[in-house]
């Protein structure tokens, strides 16, 4: 009995330590969503957030298309402005690699495919996409609840 007791405690809550090399709890749990559908992904997406760091202040928004087994992507993120093209490459579940940077997470995608976040393990990084410039408040609440989940600092989120 105070083994399963023990064992409950240790799954518990725990404070998050600081946020170190990055946007994310080094330490924290970090899930993708495992019922992306990849051709839900099809078409153009623009950019209406990333994390505020150095080189974003002539950065604009940016935008990405996924295509049938290709990806585009021209993107503000902290150091600026990131661009290319490469082969859309689904891993495990809501994973991606992606030619040149760190695997993309789908941390989560609304139900009608309007809003996309992406975060990655690392916290270097993280973005949110969505069909269009207008990010509704209820979504753009959603998006700060789903990064500070995952361990992000939700409050270095910047929203174009």
């Amino acid at each position: 009995m105070i083994l399963v007791l023990l064992l409950l405690a240790a799954c518990g809550p725990r404070s998050g330590p600081a946020v170190q090399g990055g946007f994310r709890a080094a330490e924290a749990p970090i899930y993708s969503s495992a019922v992306v559908e990849v051709s839900r992904l099809a078409g153009q997406w623009q950019q209406v957030a990333t994390f505020a760091g150095e080189g974003q202040a002539e950065c604009r928004a940016g935008q990405v298309e996924f295509a049938a087994q290709d990806l585009r992507w021209d993107l503000c993120l902290p150091g600026g402005k990131r661009s290319g093209a490469g082969p859309l490459t689904p891993g495990t579940p809501g994973r991606f690699d992606v030619e040149g940077m760190d695997d993309w997470w789908v941390l989560w995608v609304d139900a009608d495919y309007r809003t996309l976040v992406i975060g990655t393990p690392s916290g270097d990084y993280g973005f949110v996409l969505n069909r269009g410039q207008d990010l509704p408040q209820d979504r753009a609440k959603a998006v700060r609840d789903i990064y500070q989940f995952n361990g992000y600092a939700a409050e270095s989120l910047e929203f174009f």
